[in-house]
């Protein structure tokens, strides 16, 4: 590979992401590597959930723990990335990076592709009693090292998905620990492309009024980073989808919350970050600040919670709110057992339907315990039980099972000194990287004034969705939905109309919980943060929707009174 052969830091860096999670896209890698111009392309394999699972494969065989997936994809793009000249940058070695290491250098060998392999290794702590994973969240300086050493493939654990992107720039263009504006802007540009197609159009808002673009298969995203940090989005040629400042603002909203956004090498203040198009599927990041990371990293641990079990029932037709009570009282018995129980009637069935399946609802029971007895046969064999002796039309979605394990993630924080971030070179030599040199605490940042509001006039009761997009997901227990105006008006109207009053009135679940609104003007946008939504995290199963991926359409398809001016 021959990547760092051309004139490196003397034009743009091109990079770009095949892969936003563990089970992506396969042919992405493939698709990147062909489809066009690359200096680097990275691959985000690592979530709450992964490494919850990759936990459970170390447990059956401590030789795994990394995303067996990219060692599949690397058997092609191996040998493509060399050809081209690309380096690869990726997360996938999970809770093993040197075993990944290790079989991507024999990958080469029997290719015969003289791949110099790297990886970068620390984030792993002692873990608490019960848990099964505990990872601190490293930043980029690790890949940085790898890649001043001559790495043409750098692997590691959990550093954060932008350091996939902010680690390679500071390679490419030589910038130091402390030149936080630049390596701001390619965190803001890692945060954009980390979750691949989700850039370019892949759970976007208003994509069905996007009658230009084709989003059958969106291509993955690239991002043009320049030498003081700035960055244009973009995509290959030809690939479907769309690059517009809308599916950008989405992404940057994801999963993000105020003002700042803390990370291991810089925090980014998100609030600075300025969007404008630049031509077809070009968007320009420009304006990004940067200040110094927060003293200590935050870290993620994972441990089996329990058991759960799951059964649907179908309630057709008539009736349906006494075959649901009934229904419940013949489960009494055998869910008394169990530590939490759920049920939720899902309210699917339309009067005078069509359709058999038009005229039936739902109505979803989840058991949890410690004791996989109290949730196993107890609940799977009442259910089968009552086929018979039931309300009318009985029957399940599909047969109850035995009860499944489920985890739990928890958030917390370690001092830096707790962590021995580590580059391994391709040559063996391990080297320690450095802490930044001046982390400290971050200042409140003041709540920015609102704009104008927009003038009293006629409204008409409508979805918000009409007006605002909206792009929402998880971070462990708490759930987060970014919304956004399109145009100036649509923001005067947004800023002054959606408070956290109302964000409660329109999503009911809300409305007991601690719900936080954050103001960011330059993006025409609120981002809202609720506490303790989605229980235990994802992996915790404890909602209908466990990582909250639809609550921001489910805001937007309420109703409120919108301005005649704005439709």
């Amino acid at each position: 590979m021959n990547g760092g052969a051309v004139a490196r830091g003397a034009r743009p860096l091109r990079i770009g992401n095949a892969s936003g999670f563990y089970g992506d896209r396969f042919d992405a890698v493939r698709e990147m590597l062909t489809g066009g111009e690359l200096d680097v392309l990275t691959g985000d394999y690592l979530a709450e959930l992964t490494m919850l699972i990759l936990g459970r494969d170390s447990l059956k065989d401590p030789s795994l723990g990394y995303a067996r997936t990219f060692l599949r994809q690397m058997e092609e793009g191996l040998g493509l990335a060399h050809e081209r000249g690309v380096r690869i940058v990726a997360n996938a070695g999970g809770l093993n990076p040197g075993g990944l290491a290790d079989a991507l250098r024999k990958l080469a060998a029997r290719l015969g592709v003289p791949a110099r392999v790297a990886h970068v290794e620390g984030d792993g702590l002692p873990a608490p009693e019960g848990a099964l994973t505990a990872n601190a969240y490293l930043g980029g300086a690790g890949v940085t090292a790898c890649l001043r050493a001559g790495a043409d493939v750098v692997v590691t654990g959990r550093i954060t998905d932008a350091a996939l992107v902010s680690g390679p720039a500071a390679w490419w263009f030589d910038w130091g620990p402390g030149e936080y504006d630049r390596l701001a802007g390619a965190v803001a540009a890692g945060h954009v492309l980390e979750c691949g197609a989700q850039a370019t159009g892949g759970n976007y808002a208003f994509s069905a009024r996007e009658a230009e673009a084709d989003f059958r298969r969106p291509g993955f995203p690239l991002a043009e980073i320049d030498a003081d940090g700035g960055a244009v989005i973009t995509k290959h040629a030809g690939t479907g989808g769309l690059v517009d400042v809308g599916t950008v603002t989405a992404q940057l909203l994801y999963e993000t919350a105020g003002a700042r956004y803390a990370g291991p090498d810089v925090t980014l203040r998100l609030d600075t970050v300025r969007l404008a198009r630049e031509g077809p599927d070009r968007v320009r990041i420009a304006g990004v600040r940067g200040e110094a990371p927060p003293p200590r990293l935050k870290t993620g641990t994972t441990r089996l919670g329990g058991w759960r079990n799951e059964v649907v029932f179908v309630l057709t037709g008539l009736d349906v709110e006494a075959k649901a009570a009934l229904v419940e009282a013949q489960m009494a018995e055998a869910v008394g057992g169990a530590a939490q129980v759920r049920w939720e009637l899902a309210r699917t069935d339309h009067p005078d339907a069509a359709t058999e399946e038009a005229a039936s609802a739902l109505l979803r029971l989840v058991v949890r315990d410690r004791d996989p007895e109290r949730v196993g046969r107890a609940v799977s064999g009442a259910a089968v039980e009552l086929a018979l002796a039931s309300y009318a039309g009985f029957h399940l979605t599909a047969p109850p099972g035995k009860g499944t394990p489920y985890g739990v993630f928890e958030a917390g924080y370690a001092e830096r000194g707790a962590v021995a971030h580590t580059a391994v070179l391709p040559d063996g030599e391990r080297v320690a990287v450095p802490d930044p040199p001046d982390a400290r605490e971050p200042v409140p940042v003041p709540v920015p004034p609102l704009p104008p509001a927009l003038p009293p006039g006629p409204v008409r009761r409508a979805p918000l969705g009409l007006v605002a997009g909206a792009r929402s997901g998880d971070k462990g227990g708490d759930a987060n939905v970014g919304v956004w105006a399109r145009d100036e008006a649509g923001w005067r109207w947004l800023a002054h109309t959606l408070t956290v009053d109302r964000f409660r009135e329109l999503l009911p679940e809300t409305a007991d919980l601690t719900v936080v609104r954050h103001v960011l003007p330059n993006l025409r946008a609120l981002n809202f943060t609720v506490a303790g939504l989605l229980g235990e995290g994802v992996a915790a199963q404890a909602r209908f929707d466990p990582q909250a991926k639809a609550l921001g359409e489910w805001l937007r398809s309420r109703h409120l009174d919108l301005p005649e001016v704005l439709l």
